[in-house]
């Protein structure tokens, strides 16, 4: 009986916090984070999912090391994880130790995951990070008292 291809041993890239990083044209921009992953699925190594969008194996693990990864560093394990093996259990990050700045963030730049077709990466699936909103109202009380809220408001 033949192999399965390498991509049918891996589980698909989940939803996931991009890396907040400053806009370069040269560095891990959105795109790149999900290409990598949408890679990183077909092939199975990091050395050929860095190269094929242009970084180098290092920078890959430089980003997943980096503050604000656990989502990106997540994706990744649950990408190389082999199905049948398990719930990935998604790291539960200190809701004391968020600012409501990096809530903002995180609402505003919502969850990613990269579509694959064909072994390509199609796009990007874009959803709203709903838990960082329910954190910030939690934390706040009402929205009618809080003027960057004020356009949430119907």
């Amino acid at each position: 009986m033949p192999k399965p291809p390498a991509h049918r041993r891996r589980r698909r890239p989940p939803f996931f916090n991009p890396v907040p990083l400053r806009m370069r044209s040269d560095g891990w921009s959105v795109e790149r984070q999900c290409e990598f992953l949408a890679r990183l699925y077909v092939t199975g190594s990091v050395a050929a999912a860095a190269r094929g969008v242009g970084m180098s194996r290092m920078s890959a693990y430089r980003l997943r090391k980096r503050d604000g990864a656990q989502g990106f560093a997540h994706a990744w394990d649950r990408v190389l994880a082999p199905p049948g093996t398990g719930h990935c259990p998604k790291p539960k990050p200190d809701g004391r130790k968020v600012t409501n700045a990096e809530l903002f963030r995180r609402m505003e730049t919502g969850l990613v995951q990269p579509v694959i077709y064909r072994g390509r990466m199609a796009g990007i699936r874009r959803k709203p990070d709903d838990s960082a909103l329910l954190r910030l109202l939690r934390r706040h009380g009402r929205i009618g008292s809080w003027p960057e809220l004020q356009g949430l408001r119907r």
